[in-house]
C-alpha cells in the first residue's frame, strides 16, 4: 500500500487563519510540487528535481 506524501507549509507562511500559504511536497527524486494551502484540491505546480535544485541554489545566493 502506498502512502500519500506529506505536505509542508512554507516557513514564511503567516500565522493568521486564511492567510496566503504555500505548501510543498518532495516526490522522492522526481522533484517537488507546490500548492496553495487554501485550495488543496486545485492545481499543483510540478517542478522537476534539477530545476528545483537550480532555484534553491540561486535563492541561497541572493537571500
Amino acid at each position: 500500500m502506498s502512502r500519500m506524501p506529506e505536505w509542508y507549509k512554507s516557513s514564511y507562511s503567516g500565522g493568521e487563519p486564511g492567510t496566503t500559504c504555500v505548501e510543498a511536497v518532495g516526490l522522492y527524486g522526481d522533484g517537488v510540487r507546490l500548492r496553495d494551502s487554501k485550495l488543496e484540491l486545485r492545481a499543483q505546480l510540478a517542478i522537476p528535481a534539477h530545476s528545483w535544485a537550480d532555484f534553491i541554489s540561486h535563492a541561497a545566493t541572493v537571500a
